[in-house]
Parts: C-alpha cells; structure tokens; sequence
C-alpha cells in the first residue's frame, strides 16, 4: 500500500513538474506587446483634426465614405455615451496587455514563427461576429463588446450576450488565430466538423491553461455540466441517426453554429446548450491526444478530423 501511495505521489510530481517546465520556458520567450487606443484616438480628436487621424490610421478609414460619417459619429451623443461606457472599464488597459502578452507567449512555444502584432482597441459596430480580428500585423479588439452581459447599451439574445463579458477576449483571440492555425476541413461530413472545432477548443486548452471549459467555449457553468451529464446520450444520438459521416449542411445549424440550443427535435432541446456538436469535437480531439501523447501541437492541427477520430479511441464517459 505504500509502495502503491509513493508511486502515485511521484507520478504526480512528475506531471507537474513536466507542467512547470514547459510554463517556465514559457515565461522566458521574449514577447512585447503594442498596445495603439485608436477608440481613444477616435473620440477624443477634434472633427478639425481628422485629417491628421486618417493619415495616421488609414486602414480604419475605408474610401467611399464622406468624411461626415466620421464626424457624425465623432460627435453622436450616443456614440460618445457609448465610449464614456468603455473608458469607465478599459481606461487602464494593462491588465489586458499583460494577458495578452501571456496568450502570445504561449503561442510562440508552440508557433515560433509567429509574428507579434500591434494590438489596436477599438470601438467597433457591435458585430458579434468579429469581437477580436488577428491578422498577420495587427490584432483589433471591439471593446464595445466587452463590457458585460447586463450593459444597457446591448439588445442581443441571451446566448450571445453571456459571452461579452471581459473574460472571454483571451478566447476570442485564440478563435481569430485559430482560423489560420487551422486548415479548413476537406471533407465536408460531420465528425470532420466537429473536430474541426475539437482542434480549436484544444487550441484553448493549450494556450490559455488558466482558463475553465466554460470559458473556452463560451458557455455558462451549468452548461458545461448538461454536455457532462448527457455525453453519451448525445453520442448515442448521433450513431443511431447516422449523422457521423453525414455531409448534410443543416448538422451545421443544428449542433456546431452559435444557437440559445441544440436541435435534436426531441424533449430536451431546450434544456440544451448550442454547440454541443463543438463540445463532443474537443472531447474527441482530448482523447485523441491522451492516447497520441507524441503528436505535436502543429501535427495535430494539419491531421484530418477522421484520422484523429479513427486513433482517438473516443468513448463518451457513461451517465451514473
């Protein structure tokens, strides 16, 4: 029994100890961040001055349109109210950067070639779509959409809005880097879908290792616990139905797109979550890992979804 106690402890050690060393030589990757307050910028210029602002900044300012657009906007009262609203959250933003640094850290580990972008804060058109833009450069965050689910100034569903919290920025950069780290899927069926997604919530797990499962996928905590509680009833779903190797496009909607729920066409869509097609993809990708531990992060991201799936040896873990 002892002996059998000792072992436990020493595997332990060795795990963490394996974690430390691998989060030290992380600390150690230089990484500088730029941080450039074009919302700041923005507001707080003179409409005389906006001349020397699109000189400056000329990829925020799009030809076609008459500079009484930006003036207009400069000068709204609601717009203005709305960046009093981000000022009040955001006007120290370093906590922020020193997060960001971290993520990027991280991203060089395991992406050296990465290059380190200016991170522009903006205030954007509450697109949902496009909280945190990476590209190549340049690194655009909408602070508009940070500012927590009960803010007054957003008029979305509920499901959208439990992601604007602050929190959720590391995420939603992983998610923009993601969509170049990761190749598009070739072949259209589900279970190439899920994984796809799979990659990316592992994606998560990697660079942000001090982040929840909720976190990382965008849903609240009771969320999480109904995709734990009924794995293998959704895996048993989607065998008896057939859906795996399906190319039928509407799977997107119904269990991988932004949904307030899953559609099973069945009793329990509504206690479900949207996206549970994303969460059975992750838990494939986690097995696939676990039992592949010599696979490199870059490898796993280039595998087709069906190769991971076929050496995941994935089996939903039973209901009690």
């Amino acid at each position: 029994m002892r002996f059998f106690v000792g072992l436990v402890c020493l595997l332990m050690f060795i795990s963490c100890d394996k974690k430390t060393k691998v989060e030290k030589e992380v600390e150690e990757i230089p990484v500088e961040v730029k941080v450039v307050r074009f919302e700041k910028d923005f507001f707080e210029t003179k409409p005389t001055d906006l001349q020397n602002l699109k000189a400056e900044y000329p990829f925020f300012f799009p030809e076609g349109n008459d500079d009484k657009v930006w003036i207009e906007k400069m000068q709204n009262p609601l717009w203005r109210e709305l960046y009093n609203e981000v000022e009040k959250k955001y006007s120290n933003f370093g906590k922020q950067t020193n997060e960001i640094e971290d993520l990027f850290k991280h991203i060089k580990y395991y992406f050296p070639k990465t290059k380190m972008p200016t991170v522009y804060t903006v205030i954007g058109e509450m697109d949902y779509n496009g909280k945190a833009i990476y590209a190549n450069d340049k690194l655009i965050i909408a602070l508009e959409l940070y500012l927590g689910k009960n803010n007054k100034f957003y008029e979305f569903p509920e499901y959208l809005k439990q992601n604007f919290e602050e929190r959720q920025m590391m995420p939603d950069i992983v998610s923009s880097f993601a969509l170049k780290a990761i190749p598009a899927p070739q072949e259209k069926s589900f279970i190439d879908e899920m994984v796809y997604y799979g990659k990316e919530l592992y994606l998560k797990d990697v660079l942000l290792p001090n982040y929840n499962d909720a976190e990382k996928i965008g849903y609240l905590p009771e969320q999480i616990s109904w995709c734990q509680e009924n794995e293998s009833y959704i895996w048993r779903f989607f065998i008896d139905e057939n859906l795996l190797y399906s190319s039928d496009s509407r799977l997107e909607n119904r269990f991988l797109n932004w949904a307030p729920f899953s559609k099973f066409y069945l009793e329990i869509d509504n206690e479900s979550p949207g996206r549970v097609g994303q969460w059975i993809g992750w838990q494939i990708v986690r097995s696939f890992m676990e039992n592949n531990p010599k696979v490199t992060l870059p490898e796993l991201l280039k595998m087709s979804g069906k190769t991971i799936f076929e050496r995941s040896k994935y089996k939903p873990k039973k209901n009690e």
